[in-house]
């Protein structure tokens, strides 16, 4: 039998470490598995992947239990193969060649177009959770690393040359930015030489020891917000209680929403503006158009429309179709129009993204909108079709209360929240008539959007859902 290791690949998108979600059914010590059957579901930053073994084999070692972080290039699992399927040895190979491995299977996802210097599957990103197959490519990655002898434990070791990158999750690396501290110079205390968010609060208070005269210069950086306070403790309850609680770790797609919303609000200034729309005009133009599109077997609701008010009210104002790089201190202006929909799921919140809203109809943005509406309640949206978002929208529907403060989908500077229309006095000329109401809630970044831009982008929007007719004459 021949020992081989099958690391965990590159899934691209700067992704350079994962959270092992749930080893796959029979997956387990001395069982066998056979090629490309689903092995390990991990979680990065922003999505969620299904691994599939590579080679069948039985399995000696797991490289981590559910819960643990697993660095790109670390083993993820060790089989013994037959002698006759021993892997051949790594050949050398420079950055841009190709690595040496057996031809991709059919099912193999082609490499992102944004990144043709990968050779793995496709990118995790965006928000939420998503089920997507990456089969496994050997493990081979731009720089492999050795190969561990037999009797070597899958143990990592902390990082001790300034070459090597320190072990530290994603949460902890910003936290690291916006402190402005060199993981390189911190000393790790957590499991298996794992820097944690207490040694990193540590660096930065020796680090600020000795405060300096106050100055009138702006700071280092962008992003600098003050230490966090020590964690809040549940106070210990008696023993009658305890017997009434129950603990969960917090893991999976619910950690990942907790550290996105945490790192919004930490680092956007958040301000809220909040108006009523008369869309007497929309639901009738609505009624008019819904049995052309359920011809063509489209489902016309009020969304598509609301897309259109906004893509026409980010053209006149084009601010907030940017972003801040926390990285280069940069300003970004885009000039494509990607709209995200916050939609709820079993798994938690996700955004799907309908590209190029500019270019598309009426018709085209309801069938985007129902393809992508199904495949998130079915688990199956596509790891694309979770990136690049410009602006975002998110509705309650039914459950749409008054009105609502949204959360920025960072680093996105604006949201739409949309809420429930409601049957409603409305003043006509001289007249008092009943009226379809909706309130409009919109939050913005402070530190980019200044308030009489996001109240003026807010009744822009307002008065192409008013008079809708408008929006059919929009390019």
């Amino acid at each position: 039998m021949a020992r081989w290791e099958f690391k965990l690949p590159d899934i691209g998108e700067g992704v350079t470490e994962g959270e092992i979600v749930g080893w796959c059914e029979g997956i387990s010590v001395g069982a066998t598995i056979q090629a490309d059957a689903p092995l390990v579901d991990v979680l990065t930053d922003k999505a969620t992947v299904t691994i599939t073994s590579p080679r069948g084999g039985v399995i000696v070692e797991l490289g981590g239990k559910v819960g643990d972080i697993i660095q790109v290039g670390a083993n993820l699992v060790v089989l013994d193969l037959a002698d006759g399927d021993a892997p051949p040895p790594p050949q050398a190979h420079s950055h841009h060649d190709a690595p040496s491995r057996p031809a991709p299977r059919p099912q193999a996802p082609a490499p992102h177009p944004a990144s043709p210097s990968r050779e793995d599957g496709p990118a995790a990103t965006a928000v939420g959770d998503i089920k997507e197959t990456l089969p496994g490519m050997g493990g081979a990655r731009p720089t492999p690393a050795p190969a561990l002898p037999p009797t070597t434990t899958l143990t990592s070791t902390p990082s001790t040359g300034p070459s090597e990158r320190p072990l530290a999750t994603p949460a902890t690396r910003k936290l690291a930015r916006d402190l402005s501290v060199d993981l390189h110079q911190v000393t790790p205390t957590g499991p298996n030489g794992r820097i944690t968010d207490e040694d990193v609060k540590r660096a930065a208070a020796v680090a600020l020891a000795p405060a300096p005269p106050p100055t009138s210069e702006p700071p280092a950086s962008f992003s600098r917000f003050p230490l966090q306070r020590e964690p809040i403790r549940v106070v210990a309850p008696t023993p009658a209680q305890a017997a009434l609680e129950e603990r969960e770790p917090l893991r999976g797609v619910r950690k990942k929403i907790f550290e996105q919303m945490a790192r919004s609000k930490q680092t956007a200034a958040h301000f809220t503006f909040v108006e009523e729309c008369d869309v007497t005009a929309l639901k009738e133009l609505r009624t008019r158009l819904r049995p052309i599109a359920e011809k063509q077997g489209v489902k016309l609701t009020f969304l598509p429309f609301i897309l259109k008010a906004v893509v026409a009210a980010l053209k006149r104002h084009p601010e907030l179709n940017s972003a801040f790089d926390e990285s280069t201190g940069e300003i970004v202006r885009r000039k494509y129009y990607n709209l995200g929909i916050a939609s709820s799921t079993d798994a938690g919140l996700m955004v799907p993204v309908i590209k190029d809203c500019d270019r598309r109809s009426l018709l085209d943005l309801a069938r985007e909108i129902q393809r992508l509406g199904e495949a998130t309640k079915s688990g199956k949206v596509r790891v694309e079709d979770l990136q690049g978002s410009t602006f975002t929208v998110t509705s309650l529907g039914q459950q749409g209360g008054l009105f609502a403060t949204p959360i920025l989908n960072t680093p996105e500077v604006g949201i739409l929240g949309v809420h429930q229309m409601k049957r409603k006095p409305v003043v006509r000329g001289d007249q008092i008539v009943i009226g379809e109401v909706m309130l409009l809630s919109l939050s913005f970044d402070h530190r980019l959007i200044d308030g009489h831009v996001g109240a003026a982008f807010a009744y822009e929007v307002i008065r192409f859902l008013e008079d809708p007719d408008q929006l059919l004459l929009e390019a």
